[in-house]
């Protein structure tokens, strides 16, 4: 089949890593690639975990030549609301040169371009110029909890120079976006309680603290009148931005009617003194990411909620560790709970923040990759505000430093309705991921 045809396959598996009416379709997605891959020339084989396999592919490995890790990860998001789609969302359909489908940006078109480009090679040259890994996991929309494991137990096997992963971004349209940073992420959830039931807010309203009141006003000492994050000690260790970052960052153009138009949102919002890009991609946040409790129907219940929650999720810049983080936010809620009320904070996941040389050996390749595949505009050099925790991990267990070579456009609208991704942007992708490993082999 063509490359086409080969993706349109992939995103057919509906392949929901969250939900488990949906875990049929994951292993049925893993089995598709782990035969296909074999199919194609690779040696690959299904990797079962305590949750979804991993699929696990090489050429054959001749010593003195580099190594690359190409990862991905083939379960998608949940689709709903099922509602707000234009076309069925597990139906691939083309419109206006894009494809309308879950999982069509995030990820399988984009490492389905790296397969269709090692099968290409394969095909066109008889052998790959370098030793490559394909390691594509089922597990990346639930926080990969089995894959540091799976590296840690095959580490020896999955020794490499380095690891390219398209999961990322552009900036935009027909850009070559070299991504060299990602902010990590602390996050946890806060239980305010107060008294032992509900009670009639007439009777006993003025005599009982109110949780949801308190959960408000611990929300609001977050943050202060600039938009910067109150906790104390929050920003100790936060390295500053290069000058060489701000002045590429700021040839990119003004973001603001960019993000406005992206987000729907009437104005922009943040920490005072940073360009919209610098907020983004460099500092630190603290958000909420939800808030529940008291009476949610319609119309009145006087009643004082005998608890509530809310959700916190920060993201940290290199210099921030997500332990301490974590603790430091404890200590500045607990120090501000008033009186009749007790808190119960539940750390979540975390990750650590990531940043490399984009100017190394590898990031220079890669810059010549994207080139040769986006050669109309110059390439952008970007750190992302989002968190891919297992880029950490490859560093940490493998020692390998991570290319991220993102070909999702800005309104790919991953994660939501109508998740799309240019058939244009397939084959460039095709095309870089070709050229990188070329550019990657010439390094010796």
């Amino acid at each position: 089949m063509s490359a086409l045809q080969n993706l349109l396959t992939c995103l057919r598996f509906a392949s929901v890593s969250t939900d488990p009416a949906h875990h049929p379709e994951v292993r049925a997605c893993a089995e598709w690639l782990n035969g296909h891959l074999n199919t194609i020339g690779l040696s690959s084989q299904l990797h079962e975990t305590p949750g979804h396999p991993i699929v696990l592919a090489r050429n054959v490995h001749r010593p003195g030549r580099k190594t690359v890790l190409i990862y991905g990860h083939y379960d998608v998001q949940p689709a709903e609301p099922l509602e707000a789609w234009r076309h069925p969302p597990f139906e691939p359909t083309e419109e206006l040169g894009r494809l309308i489908c879950r999982g069509s940006s995030d990820n399988k078109g984009q490492f389905m371009a790296h397969v269709s480009a090692i099968e290409q090679t394969l095909i066109e040259q008889g052998e790959l110029p370098l030793n490559v890994i394909l390691l594509i996991e089922g597990e990346e929309e639930i926080g990969s909890p089995n894959l540091a494991p799976f590296l840690a137990q095959h580490g020896a096997e999955l020794a490499c120079d380095l690891v390219a992963i398209s999961d990322t971004g552009m900036v935009a349209p027909e850009v070559g976006t070299l991504t060299y940073g990602l902010r990590g992420i602390a996050c946890m959830e806060v239980v305010v309680r107060g008294p032992g039931i509900d009670l009639h807010s007439g009777i006993f309203g003025g005599v009982v603290a109110n949780p949801l009141s308190a959960a408000a006003s611990l929300i609001s000492s977050l943050h202060d009148a600039d938009g910067r994050v109150a906790i104390e000690g929050f920003y100790d260790g936060v390295k500053p931005i290069a000058d060489w970052e701000r002045e590429n960052w700021s040839r990119l153009g003004p973001a603001r009617e960019e993000y406005l138009k992206l987000t729907g949102a009437p104005e922009l919002a943040g920490e005072a003194g940073f360009s919209e890009r610098e907020r983004l991609w460099a500092r630190p946040t603290a958000e909420i990411n939800g808030f529940g409790g008291g009476w949610q129907g319609e119309g009145s219940k006087t009643v004082i909620a005998k608890q509530c929650f809310f959700k916190l999720s920060m993201r940290l810049v290199p210099g921030q560790d997500p332990e301490r983080i974590l603790n430091l936010a404890s200590e500045h809620l607990r120090a501000r709970c008033p009186k009749g009320i007790t808190l119960e904070i539940k750390p979540g996941h975390s990750g650590q923040p990531y940043l490399c040389d984009p100017f190394s050996a590898h990031g220079l390749a890669a810059q010549r990759a994207l080139a040769e595949s986006f050669p109309n505009h110059p390439i952008a050099l970007i750190r992302e505000g989002g968190s891919i925790p297992i880029v950490q991990s490859f560093r940490d267990i493998l020692n390998a430093d991570t290319l991220l070579l993102g070909l999702a456009p800005p309104d790919a609208q991953a994660h939501a309705p109508n998740e799309n991704f240019p058939l244009a942007t397939y084959e460039a992708g095709i095309t870089m991921s070709k050229a990188l490993l070329r550019e990657l082999a010439r390094q010796g």
